[in-house]
């Protein structure tokens, strides 16, 4: 039995690093085309943003620049700007600015996976990933949090 959950949990670590590893990532362009399930709930979306939003501004400060959004109309997209915009960040989803901030694109991805969704921000110089355990009244973080820094 102990065989077995070691198996899983090695499989899960290798299924997400294979998610994170072949996603798309932001480009000089901006960013990356977000996507979400459209049926994950609304607390469980909330949940997963304020939660990787808070991880975010561990990596590039709280409300220091202004976030360049490109939606997928889901209930995880709004979840996330507002989480963004809760801890001082200016979101444009437009990708128009007033030219008087710097920007950082962020693109996002919500991907199901054995029971659990495994979430990702990105930007051009930090990657953010985890997997949550996902109910209809939330979600949990279910790994530890995954950062890779782009030099």
């Amino acid at each position: 039995m102990l065989f077995s959950a070691s198996l899983r949990s090695f499989a899960f670590a290798v299924g997400l690093a294979l998610c994170l590893a072949g996603c798309q990532t932001t480009g000089p362009g901006g960013p990356a085309a977000s996507n979400a399930p459209a049926d994950l709930s609304g607390p469980a979306a909330s949940a997963i943003a304020g939660e990787m939003v808070s991880r975010l501004a561990e990596q590039v400060g709280p409300g220091t620049a202004t976030i360049a959004l490109k939606q997928d109309g889901s209930p995880f997209g709004e979840a996330l700007e507002t989480a963004l915009k809760g801890w001082g960040y200016s979101v444009v989803t437009d990708q128009k600015t007033d030219g008087g901030s710097s920007i950082v694109p962020l693109a996002y991805m919500i991907i199901p996976f054995e029971g659990q969704v495994l979430a990702r921000l990105s930007t051009a110089d930090v990657e953010l990933g985890r997997a949550y355990s996902v109910t209809a009244a939330g979600a949990t973080p279910a790994s530890p949090v995954s950062v890779m820094r782009r030099g």
